[in-house]
């Protein structure tokens, strides 16, 4: 048998760990029609079929797997000799794109970009300011920051912390109408609240009070809107307390428990295991950004 071309086993590595065709080729930014001549070449290069094809995607067979068993240990060993290359301190060069709602976009990740930014000198920054569940998984970006656990499979995640939530109210609002005394007199002063999203509903049913969006003498569902209503004294808004307690003119009226918590997720495609910039990016903003959090 003929020596084999390392770009070949590269592409049949990528099919079986991802499954079809198409997969690999989003998660390798190659096209399907390379992977597929890649496959076809190898296969007549040892000459068995590693594949078997379905509408479904692929799977191997058993000779397939064989292979696919020294194909991996060969693309680890890839991947450890690049990081060898290019050392810990190498200066790390190229774009990042970074996806976060955008109430954090807005108010809690600047600093962090900033740390981010003084760290990785020569790496460009892109933020996607979103509240959009897609970004991630139409590549869009990079990496997610995210306020629920992510459901696919084929992404690596990790948990880095919970965010409080607490209520608030400018001092303008709290001098026209009174500090509420305790969550049952919140209740009866204008509250600030989302449209459509039952996020705030969902938390006020789970401490005990019937609510529905009727409730809310503001509604709309973009969080930096409400939150600027707030500050602005039209009635008691709901805000992350990172963000919250660094305006001087808020003044928490619910308490030192928080009303609820969000998690906060980091979430990133599989090709951060083969991108070193990427990972490296990865795991700063895990660190920035819990230090910033409660505790998981």
């Amino acid at each position: 048998m003929q020596n084999l071309d390392w770009s070949l086993l590269q592409s049949f590595a990528a099919v079986a760990e991802h499954g079809s065709l198409s997969a690999a080729a989003r998660a390798t930014q190659s096209s399907q029609p390379t992977l597929s001549r890649h496959i076809t070449q190898l296969e007549e290069a040892i000459g068995t079929r590693l594949f078997e094809r379905s509408k479904a995607g692929v799977a191997l067979t058993e000779r397939g797997s064989a292979l696919y068993e020294q194909a991996a240990q060969m693309a680890d060993a890839a991947a450890r000799l690049a990081m060898t290359a290019h050392g810990p301190d190498n200066l790390l060069q190229g774009t990042v794109r970074i996806t976060a709602s955008q109430i954090v976009a807005t108010y809690l990740l600047p600093d962090v970009l900033v740390e981010l930014h003084d760290k990785f000198p020569a790496v460009e920054i892109e933020l996607v300011a979103s509240d959009d569940t897609n970004n991630l998984l139409r590549r869009e970006a990079d990496i997610a920051l995210r306020m629920y656990r992510p459901t696919q499979n084929d992404m690596i995640s990790r948990h880095i912390g919970n965010l409080d939530l607490g209520a608030y109210a400018s001092r303008r609002y709290i001098e026209a109408r009174g500090r509420p005394q305790g969550l049952e007199d919140l209740m009866q002063h204008d509250l600030i609240g989302y449209d459509r999203s039952p996020l705030i509903i969902d938390g006020m049913n789970a401490l005990g009070f019937k609510a529905d969006r009727c409730f809310f003498k503001f509604r709309c569902d973009d969080q930096v809107v409400c939150w600027q209503m707030a500050r602005a004294g039209f009635g008691i808004g709901f805000n992350q307390k990172a963000i919250a307690e660094r305006d001087g003119d808020m003044i928490c009226v619910s308490g030192e428990t928080p009303v609820g918590q969000l998690p906060v997720w980091l979430t990133a495609h599989p090709e951060l295991r083969q991108s070193l910039r990427i990972r490296k990016i990865f795991d700063f903003l895990g660190k920035a950004v819990s230090k910033r959090l409660s505790r998981p």
